[in-house]
């Protein structure tokens, strides 16, 4: 048998390709509480400064899809049983949302349930699926163990909402089983995550790295590692341009008094953003020079979008 006669690789690329298409490669405006947990304060601060457009395939933007759709069958099963879930606000008709530092902080819950079996109190819930190997860890270790950046989004939910306890509900992409873990609310811990997403937000400059090696098994995987270790320029938007500042009531400012969200030709790269190895030389009102790591010098003044398109390199370690 021919298996060619029975296999349509254009078909499913323009499967792909259509995933691609329908998706608008938008940025967040704030920073998700999702990942606070993440131990590279670094990495989050690239993403709220939107230092790089995640580049997902079509198969990956599929895989997102099929979660999603997980969580609207939990939300059934839940339901099935007798336990009051509440997935939408109703003022809004979008998930429950709760904000800090004026909304550049963001958290939206996958629900609220009550009537629990195992407690009458109302829990935030959140739904999460995952592949046998990691399943099986957190069946055997729990939560906080196995996945600290979920455990942390928990922790925040709970805060944010008041609420005490949290269901965390996972399905085994590959068995179907199910597994629930009632968190308890660390306040302190909670608090904690609060803090280092405000300090985040509100530093002019990147932390620093978690690794200066880049070759780290925690920094290889990461999607700003070609920024972080000096191989790309970011993108040029306002938030990594030297003059933007975020301010406490969730608005952005421009030191040059321009409108906020279209990159202007005065728009000058942070620079203690640009490639690692990298030399600041001069600096005066408007424009920064460097030596990079040739020798070469550059002048970033009314071109960062030119110096980032001409430095596209994709070197991987």
């Amino acid at each position: 048998m021919n298996l060619e006669q029975h296999t349509t690789p254009e078909t499913i690329q323009r499967i792909y390709q259509h995933y691609k298409d329908k998706r608008k490669n938008e940025h967040r405006p704030h920073l998700g509480g999702s990942q606070i947990g993440n131990e590279c304060s670094r990495a989050l601060w690239y993403q709220f400064r939107w230092a790089w457009t995640p580049n997902f395939d079509g198969r990956i933007l599929r895989l997102f899809e099929t979660g999603d759709r997980e969580e609207e069958r939990i939300v059934r099963n839940l339901r099935d049983i007798g336990i009051k879930v509440w997935d939408r606000d109703p003022e809004t008709g979008k998930q429950v949302r709760f904000e800090e530092c004026g909304g550049h902080f963001a958290l939206s819950l996958d629900g609220v349930g009550e009537g629990f079996p195992e407690s009458g109190q109302p829990h935030t819930l959140e739904f999460k699926t995952m592949a046998t190997k990691k399943f099986k860890a957190l069946k055997s270790k729990g939560l906080q163990d196995v996945h600290p950046v979920y455990w942390a989004q928990c922790q925040v939910g709970m805060h944010l909402s008041g609420m005490k306890r949290c269901a965390f509900i996972v399905v085994c992409k590959e068995t179907d089983e199910i597994y629930m873990e009632r968190v308890k609310l660390d306040e302190a811990e909670a608090i904690k995550l609060i803090a280092k997403a405000e300090s985040i937000i509100f530093s002019d400059n990147p932390p620093e790295r978690l690794s200066e090696d880049m070759t780290d098994w925690r920094c290889k995987f990461c999607p700003y590692w070609a920024i972080c270790h000096g191989c790309k320029i970011p993108e040029a938007h306002c938030r990594t341009c030297a003059h933007a500042t975020p301010e406490r009531d969730g608005t952005w400012s421009c030191a040059k008094g321009h409108d906020f969200g279209n990159v202007c030709e005065d728009h000058l790269f942070i620079p203690q953003i640009m490639p690692k190895g990298w030399e600041v030389l001069d600096a005066r009102m408007g424009w920064v020079e460097y030596h990079d790591e040739d020798g070469e010098v550059i002048r970033n003044f009314k071109n960062s979008e030119e110096l980032h398109k001409s430095r596209m390199k994709t070197e991987t370690p």
